[in-house]
């Protein structure tokens, strides 16, 4: 499969595409960010691409334009979700080794608590 194009086995795809159920709380013609189904904080969404692409850096190297449209959806989905002015925290699993388990670029968008540093 080419980068951008959707996949079928992938889960994420099956989401953009209404085949499988999400609870969508914000959605653009290029992005799509729906409730974390196991939610590590209060406030757990997932900001994805409608574009397949397989993690950040693929992405970012890609199509960088997108990346960028993905951050700023991120950002008003926070302040959708009133969080924006005690912060919240971005994170994108890179792989595997770094607890990456659905291969479609997503950032997690969690909030609602103290989030400490360093994480897991």
């Amino acid at each position: 499969m080419a980068a951008g194009e959707p996949e079928a086995d992938c889960l994420f795809c099956k989401i953009v595409a209404g085949d499988v159920p999400a609870t969508v709380v914000r959605e653009t013609k290029d992005v799509i960010a729906f409730a974390d189904i196991n939610p590590q904080a209060p406030v757990h969404i997932l900001v994805i691409p409608r574009a397949h692409y397989q993690n950040a850096g693929e992405l970012g190297v890609i199509e960088p334009e997108l990346a960028g449209t993905l951050l700023a959806e991120a950002a008003a989905v926070a302040a959708d979700e009133g969080l924006d002015e005690n912060g919240y925290r971005l994170v994108f699993n890179t792989g595997a080794g770094a607890g990456q388990t659905v291969f479609h670029v997503h950032a997690h968008l969690l909030g609602g608590r103290g989030l400490n540093w360093p994480p897991g």
